[in-house]
């Protein structure tokens, strides 16, 4: 069944987006069965199952496309709400706290969809070499926005999955495939958000330098008019640039980053909450489990159990 689909694959011109569509939710599908979330050979490639509606839950997201091919997801960010779909595409240009939730799945139809990670660099050497048009300098705009999924787009990522058939030619073939997926995202319409990103000297390129460090340092104690002398801004700039694309503040992130390497120091690596806490820069534990509390919705012994619990059952 699945030779078929990849015998197809390869002449992408007689394919509809249709068709497309259900090749890619027939190969997530399959790699995905009786998991939530599966890596892939393929470097930065990842897919997601859900079959079933899920409430928002507290995330990172890294700068990545997000592609679904059946069902529908939202992501929030502060107060701005991003639904996606077959027909849109979510992208992320930073680091940036948000909430993900499932609003289209059953066990019939499970969503399903696939994360790739972008490399920056990638982006910021083809905006050179292509001599592709430097963006203007407008003011930043959020760190994550929907974009409409083109055709070319959906083929260029079959090729991609469809390597997964041909283990030996992933290590060749996967980037020259996921270089075209950054052209076409370079070139589509949220390609002035990533040409914005990437450009050195731009407000949003200081602001990933920034977020860059925090996440580098986050446990070390912070003066905004340290972080934006760092990064060649000033303070007003940082916080108003930063608040902008990230809904927060340099300050508010640190705390975010802090309190969630604190929840997977008590999850995975079985610390408590006092040797959680001065791990990740808190001096005080009460302050760390109240800030915690505001955070997850429940104090750091009581969430991490209930986390133990839907991991045991998942």
């Amino acid at each position: 069944m699945r030779g078929k689909s990849s015998g197809m694959a390869h002449d992408n011109a007689r394919l509809s987006p249709d068709m497309i569509r259900a090749a890619l939710a027939s190969t997530i599908g399959r790699w995905t069965e009786g998991t939530g979330d599966r890596s892939t050979p393929i470097p930065n490639l990842a897919f997601f199952r859900r079959e079933a509606p899920t409430p928002p839950g507290i995330c990172r997201v890294e700068p990545s496309v997000v592609l679904v091919v059946q069902g529908a997801k939202r992501m929030l960010m502060g107060e701005d709400s991003f639904a996606y779909d077959c027909e849109r595409f979510l992208i992320a240009s930073l680091d940036v706290p948000a909430s993900s939730e499932v609003v289209k799945a059953s066990r019939e139809r499970p969503c399903l969809g696939l994360v790739l990670k972008l490399d920056l660099r990638m982006m910021a050497e083809m905006l050179a070499k292509n001599r592709l048009p430097q963006p203007k300098d407008r003011p930043v705009a959020k760190g994550m926005a929907v974009g409409t999924v083109t055709p070319m787009l959906l083929e260029s990522f079959m090729r991609l999955t469809d390597l997964l058939d041909e283990p030996d030619a992933i290590e060749v073939l996967a980037p020259l495939v996921q270089r075209e997926i950054h052209y076409r995202l370079l070139t589509g319409d949220q390609a002035g958000r990533l040409r914005q990103l990437v450009s050195v000297g731009s407000q949003s390129h200081f602001v990933s330098r920034a977020i860059e460090w925090l996440i580098e340092n986050y446990s070390s104690p912070l003066r905004v008019e340290d972080l934006a002398e760092r990064v060649h801004m000033s303070p007003s700039s940082l916080h108003q640039h930063f608040r902008r694309l990230t809904a927060m503040s340099p300050l508010q992130y640190q705390k975010w980053l802090r309190l969630n390497e604190a929840r997977r120091l008590m999850l995975n690596d079985g610390f408590n909450v006092a040797n959680a806490a001065f791990r990740v820069g808190y001096e005080s534990p009460s302050q760390f489990s109240r800030e915690y509390n505001r955070t997850f919705g429940a104090p750091p012994l009581r969430d991490v159990a209930k986390l133990r619990k839907s991991t045991a059952g998942a």
